[in-house]
């Protein structure tokens, strides 16, 4: 018989009072928009030029809107459109779940995009910001998913393997908290052992390249451990649609990178 550890079964209903309720998945979200916001503005006070602490402050409304709003339309379009399309009236019951961080990062992107023209500034640069503080929101709500026990992983006899209410009897891998490590903490290092050690930060486009590679490269490693969706299964031959939306940004990521090595082999020639 395979041990496994007991899930530390936590309300996912922070606070409560009458009909209003906190959660702690609608709490993840704050304390990582908040926190990035933070260290956005710490890193615009000279580590990353063309940034200011006031475009910091106002980078935070657009990205609140494009992730909550890109993160929805992406589980509804990329997860479940036939469920959605027929109880079109659920699609804004955000707090009952379902949000995709590929949906959540083109919101992202469109907002950062549209508020680098009205601010006049460098698209680059913008999004140099938001790679640097997107680890941190990506911990915070990996850590909200496992609490939620959503998103589970794959069986496994692991000594640290879990039975998650909703899973069945089977232990299954805490995928989660894998997530939340690489993901959030690892990226987050990564990324800002760059800005402090290194010059990419004075490179518009580098450390958003190096996001996207290095965010498409652990997701691909994390959904070997997770649970396909029940609604979605595999694609094709064990590939799960979490590592389909990896490839367009390993491909932008790769494309930023090479682009900006081919800028500067050119300079250096001339």
């Amino acid at each position: 018989m395979t041990l496994a550890l007991v899930f530390p079964t936590i309300d996912p209903v922070l606070i409560q009072i009458g009909p209003i309720a906190i959660r702690w998945y609608a709490l993840a979200y704050v304390v990582g928009l908040v926190l990035g916001w933070r260290f956005i503005r710490h890193l615009a006070r000279g580590r990353l030029p063309g940034l200011s602490a006031r475009d910091a402050d106002d980078l935070l409304i657009w990205c609140t809107l494009g992730v909550v709003l890109g993160g929805r339309l992406g589980y509804v379009l990329f997860y479940q459109p036939s469920y959605f399309f027929s109880h079109p009236g659920e699609i804004p019951l955000v707090w009952q779940g379902g949000m995709s961080f590929h949906g959540g990062l083109v919101g992202v992107v469109i907002a950062a995009v549209v508020f680098a023209r009205v601010r006049h500034l460098a698209v680059l640069v913008v999004s140099d910001a938001l790679a640097c503080a997107v680890p941190i929101g990506l911990f915070f709500g990996r850590i909200a998913n496992f609490i939620n026990g959503e998103l589970y992983g794959r069986a496994s006899e692991a000594p640290w393997a879990m039975v998650f209410p909703g899973g069945g009897p089977a232990p299954r891998h805490p995928s989660q908290l894998y997530e939340a490590v690489l993901e959030g903490l690892v990226l987050f290092a990564l990324l800002t052992m760059l800005v402090y050690r290194t010059r990419l930060g004075q490179r518009p486009g580098r450390l958003t390249g190096v996001f996207l590679i290095g965010y498409a490269v652990v997701r691909a490693i994390g959904e070997l451990f997770r649970e396909p969706d029940a609604f979605l299964g595999f694609i094709v031959s064990g590939v799960t649609m979490g590592q389909v939306l990896s490839l367009p940004m390993l491909a932008l990521g790769l494309y930023l990178m090479l682009r900006h090595q081919a800028q500067t082999s050119a300079k250096t020639k001339t």
